[in-house]
């Protein structure tokens, strides 16, 4: 077995890979160098939002060689059937830092309608933060619903697709893949623990 294939042999629905463990690599480094020249005499944080930017922000992290803090907020929605057709949002894990007086650099794995960003941007802008600015490594900015954003840094422009590995999950499995995979079909039964 190659790189890159272990989830074809473990789950069917994982395709073909989108962006190789490589490409994801060089482009990190490439953001992390942008993000040291930006904060160069400063001390940023990074906040990342759990679960999916974890193998992002830890990248993204050690390619920053300059003093930085690292910390993570997780958030969930509530469906908007429950809610009367407006959706919210909650924190289910808050910051452990306080940022007021810092620049704080929200990493998310990827951006979609934005409206998530937004929520955790209007919320820590509350706090009185320096700056306050998001890296993405995947970016959909055609499903925006958000407009002025805070994007600075982004990684890569993706379709609309699904995808597992690099901190992208299919029933919460297969975040672990170095590669990007696109997903051939959510609604595909798993296989039947036997067959693996």
């Amino acid at each position: 077995m190659t790189p890159g294939q272990e989830g074809a042999f473990l789950d069917a629905r994982i395709g073909e890979v989108y962006l190789a463990a490589a490409a994801l690599a060089a482009r990190v480094e490439e953001l992390g160098g942008e993000l040291a020249r930006d904060y160069a005499g400063r001390e940023p944080v990074l906040v990342g939002a759990l679960k999916a930017c974890v193998p992002f922000v830890t990248d993204l992290s050690r390619a920053i060689p300059i003093a930085h803090a690292l910390d993570f907020v997780e958030l969930a929605g509530y469906g908007a059937a429950a809610l009367g057709g407006h959706e919210r949002i909650r924190f289910l894990k808050d910051l452990d830092l306080e940022i007021a007086g810092r620049d704080v650099v929200i990493v998310d794995e990827v951006v979609d309608t934005g409206l998530t960003l937004h929520y955790l941007c209007r919320t820590f802008a509350l706090r009185n933060p320096d700056s306050l600015v998001c890296a993405t490594l995947f970016d959909r900015p055609y499903r925006r619903l958000v407009d002025e954003l805070p994007i600075r840094y982004v990684g890569f422009t993706v379709p609309d697709e699904f995808f597992a590995g690099y901190g992208f999950d299919l029933d919460e499995r297969w975040r672990n893949l170095p590669d990007l995979h696109l997903v051939q079909s959510v609604a595909a039964p798993l296989p039947a623990l036997d067959d693996l």
